[in-house]
């Protein structure tokens, strides 16, 4: 599986979040169905006009360790970019990130990489998870065509 370490500093998010788990796989099918909604009610667009940068941000953050965490789509925004009742802002740590890409429409090529990261890289890499979110990264593009490119960041250091 092919993967690079990238350094970055802290950085501000704003967007839309909700709560998830991952009893029984509900995070498989409730995280497209918040996708589909935000895109249903102009989320997207409001998000755009935020956003510092034209990539949708895909966010799991808050982790419980019983399952539960919660799911932020985003923008990347200026750090001094106010909550406002439809929107959360978050500063992402800065960190060392594992980032991995996905090739293929979603949300089965994503789902297939993050289960190759959790069952085939961690437990060989070197590598373990380090404290903080979880980030997909959405290019502009068609998300349902066989060659649409997108990432996830994991934050790691080494064993």
């Amino acid at each position: 599986m092919e993967f690079q370490i990238i350094e970055k500093e802290a950085f501000t998010v704003t967007g839309k979040m909700r709560e998830v788990s991952t009893k029984d796989g509900s995070n498989l099918i409730d995280i497209p169905a918040f996708w589909q909604e935000c895109g249903r009610d102009e989320t997207f667009m409001k998000l755009e006009a935020l956003g510092e940068d034209h990539d949708m941000l895909g966010i799991c953050m808050d982790f419980d360790g019983q399952g539960g965490f919660h799911y932020l789509i985003g923008v990347r925004t200026a750090a001094d970019q106010a909550d406002t009742e439809e929107f959360v802002s978050r500063v992402i740590p800065a960190a060392a990130w594992a980032v991995f890409t996905s090739i293929g429409p979603m949300p089965g090529a994503i789902q297939q990489v993050w289960q190759q990261i959790y069952q085939d890289w961690f437990p060989t890499s070197g590598y373990q998870h380090a404290p903080g979110p979880e980030l997909e990264v959405y290019p502009p593009g068609d998300t349902m065509r066989d060659d649409y490119r997108c990432e996830v960041w994991i934050p790691v250091m080494q064993k």
